[in-house]
C-alpha cells in the first residue's frame, strides 16, 4: 500500500533535469533573462512613482489623485492574478510570459504621450494587465526545471531583479528627468525593454508537460481549502503593503519631506532598493546552502521570513528622527531587514504547491498580495492629506509588517510539497 501511494506521489513531480533544460548553464540564461525581465517590470512599476513630484504640479493633480494613479496600476495587477495563473498551467509559460511583457512594455510607452489624468490612469491599467503574468510564470518555470535547493538562491536573484529595476530606475529616472521632464523616461523605456523578447525565444526552456498532470489540474478550490495557503496569501499581502508604500511614496517623501534634490533622491532610492536585492540575495544563498547540507526547509524559510518581517517595522523610526542621515540609516536597516524575508517567500508558495499546482497557486496568492498595491498608495494619499504628516503612514506600514510576521510564524505549517492526489481523495 505504501509503495503504490510513494509511486503515486513521484509520479506527480517531474525530474527537473528532465523538462527541457539540460544543463547548468542553459539554466543560468534562463535565470539571467528572467531577472532582467522583472527588473523592467518593476523599473516599469515604479516609473511613475519617480515622474510623481514634477507630475504633480506639471498637470495640476491633487495628492489624493496623485495616490489613485499610483495604485491603479494594482487593480489589473491583482485581478488578472487568477487569469494568468490559469494561463501558466494552461499553456506554456515560457510564451505566456513574453505576451504579458509585449503588452506592458507597449502601455509603458503609451504613459509618456499621455495628456491628462485619464490617459495616465488608462495606460496604467494596461501595464497592469500585461504585468500580471510575471509572477505566475516565474513560479511555474522554477517548480519545473529548478530543484528545491535551488529555489531560493532562484527565487532571489527575482527579488533583486525587482528591487534593482526600481533602484535604476529611480538613480536614472531622476537624473534624466532633472535635465529632460518626466516624458523621455516613459518612451525610452517602453521601446527599448522590446529588445528583451527576441532574447528570450532564443534561450527559453522548453516545457515538457507530464500529460497526468494536465488531466488532473489541481483546483482552484482544492488550494484554496488549505491553511498554508492563506498563510502565503495573508503574510505576503501584508509583505506587499509595507514595499509598495516605500515603493510608491519613497521619492514623494524624500522631495516634501526630507527636502532632498531630484539628483539626491534620486542616489538614496536607488541605494535603498540595491541594499534589499543584495541582502535577499545573499540570504536566498545561504538559505539554499543550509537545506543542501540537510538542514529543515520549513526551519530555514519560516526562520527568514519571521525574523524579516519582524524587523521591518523600524522604517517607522524613520519619521520620527528630525536628524535626515540618521533617518535614512534606519530606511536601510528596514529595507535590508526587507531583503531577509523576501529570498523565501516565493520558494516557500513553489514548494507546497509543486509543478501540478504552482500557476494557480502563485496566481491566488499574488492576486490577494497585490490588493495591498491598491490600497497601500490611496490610504497614504489619504493619510497624509488628512493629517499633513507621514508619520501615520510610516506607522501603519510597520504594523502591517509585524502582523505578517506572526502570519508566516505561527499560522503556517510544514514547508513541504502538497500530496495533491492524497489530498484530493481524502
Amino acid at each position: 500500500m505504501e509503495i503504490s501511494r510513494s509511486k503515486e506521489v513521484s509520479a506527480e513531480i517531474p525530474n527537473p533535469v528532465q523538462t527541457g533544460v539540460g544543463s547548468s548553464k542553459s539554466l543560468g540564461l534562463v535565470l539571467v533573462l528572467l531577472v532582467v525581465s522583472v527588473a523592467i517590470n518593476y523599473f516599469d512599476r515604479g516609473s511613475l512613482s519617480i515622474a510623481a513630484p514634477v507630475l504633480k504640479d506639471e498637470l495640476g493633480i491633487s495628492v489624493s489623485q496623485l495616490g489613485i494613479l499610483l495604485s491603479a496600476l494594482f487593480w489589473t495587477y491583482a485581478s488578472f492574478q487568477i487569469v494568468s495563473g490559469w494561463l501558466v498551467d494552461r499553456f506554456p509559460a515560457e510564451w505566456v510570459l513574453p505576451a504579458g511583457f509585449f503588452l506592458w512594455s507597449i502601455a509603458e510607452c503609451g504613459t509618456g504621450i499621455a495628456r491628462g489624468f485619464g490617459g495616465l490612469l488608462v495606460m496604467q491599467l494596461l501595464v497592469g494587465m500585461g504585468e500580471s503574468v510575471a509572477y505566475p510564470s516565474y513560479s511555474r518555470i522554477f517548480s519545473e526545471h529548478f530543484v528545491e535547493h535551488q529555489r531560493g538562491f532562484a527565487n532571489a536573484c527575482i527579488d533583486a531583479g525587482a528591487k534593482c529595476g526600481p533602484a535604476l530606475g529611480t538613480l536614472l529616472g531622476g537624473l534624466v528627468m532633472a535635465r529632460f521632464g518626466w516624458r523621455p523616461i516613459f518612451l525610452v523605456l517602453g521601446l527599448g525593454s522590446l529588445i528583451w523578447i527576441p532574447l528570450w525565444f532564443k534561450w527559453m526552456p522548453k516545457s515538457q508537460r507530464v500529460p497526468r498532470l494536465s488531466q488532473q489540474a489541481v483546483s482552484i478550490q482544492a488550494i484554496v481549502s488549505r491553511r498554508d495557503a492563506w498563510a502565503t496569501f495573508i503574510g505576503h499581502f501584508c509583505s506587499n503593503y509595507f514595499w509598495y508604500f516605500v515603493l510608491t511614496w519613497l521619492p514623494f517623501y524624500l522631495v516634501r519631506e526630507k527636502h532632498f534634490s531630484l539628483n539626491r533622491m534620486a542616489t538614496i532610492g536607488a541605494g535603498a532598493y540595491l541594499i534589499t536585492g543584495f541582502v535577499t540575495t545573499l540570504t536566498g544563498f545561504i538559505s539554499d546552502r543550509l537545506i543542501a547540507a540537510g538542514a529543515s526547509s520549513t526551519r530555514v524559510r519560516k526562520t527568514c521570513m519571521g525574523v524579516g518581517m519582524g524587523l521591518s517595522p523600524i522604517i517607522v523610526v524613520v519619521a520620527l528622527v528630525p536628524d535626515r542621515r540618521t533617518s535614512m540609516v534606519f530606511l536601510l536597516l528596514a529595507c535590508m531587514s526587507y531583503g531577509v524575508y523576501s529570498s523565501s517567500h516565493w520558494a516557500t508558495t513553489q514548494t507546497l504547491a509543486g509543478p501540478r499546482a504552482a500557476g494557480k497557486w502563485s496566481g491566488l496568492q499574488n492576486c490577494i498580495a497585490n490588493l495591498a498595491g491598491v490600497i497601500a498608495p490611496l490610504v497614504t494619499g489619504i493619510v497624509v492629506d488628512k493629517t499633513g504628516q507621514f508619520f501615520w503612514a510610516f506607522a501603519i506600514a510597520g504594523a502591517i509588517a509585524l502582523a505578517g510576521a506572526v502570519v508566516y510564524v505561527f499560522v503556517l505549517g510544514r514547508i513541504e510539497p502538497v500530496n495533491w492526489l492524497l489530498d484530493q481523495s481524502a
